[in-house]
């Protein structure tokens, strides 16, 4: 039996039964028209994962851990399957490619993951914040945020304003 997911020609393993890819920066956007392609149209999540304090991870022979891994779960109807995508993303040059044109619900979440972990998509059409303010500094879901950033404030407690 041949390696799951080989046809695609990118590295990939199983997960409790799920594919799972691991492409290149580079080969991302391509191995997820290429899956859609192939009927995984629905794009369920993009999300993504700082592991700057825990660097140890199961990738398969070949696939150079970095600090960011950006994770899409698409899903096939027909085939009744979802798969996985984790791309390697560097702390030095976090920017990876948009998948907006191929699922247009990717939108917010993309933009979710860029607001929260400074993530770049190239090709994002509206790439802004979505849950912090505008004039927010820092991305808090990066493991070298500082905590505590965030006053606190009681209303009608002593000293409030």
């Amino acid at each position: 039996m041949s390696e799951p997911g080989a046809e695609y020609g990118v590295a990939s393993t199983l997960s409790v039964g799920q594919v799972v890819f691991h492409p290149d920066r580079a080969g991302y956007r391509a191995l997820v028209s290429d899956l859609r392609q192939a009927g995984y149209t629905v794009c369920l999540d993009v999300t993504a994962v700082d592991y700057l304090t825990h660097p140890g991870r199961s990738l398969p022979a070949g696939v150079l851990a970095e600090r960011f891994e950006v994770v899409a779960i698409l899903l096939s109807f027909e085939r009744r399957e979802r798969v996985r995508v984790r791309v390697q993303v560097p702390g030095a040059d976090p920017v990876v490619a948009s998948l907006y044109d191929l699922h247009p619900g990717s939108e917010a979440m993309e933009r979710e993951v860029f607001d929260m972990f400074g993530i770049t998509f190239e090709g994002h059409p509206d790439l802004t914040r979505i849950l912090m303010p505008e004039d927010w500094e820092g991305h808090p879901l990066r493991k070298d945020y500082a905590v505590g950033r965030i006053p606190v404030q009681f209303k009608g407690a002593p000293g409030a304003r």
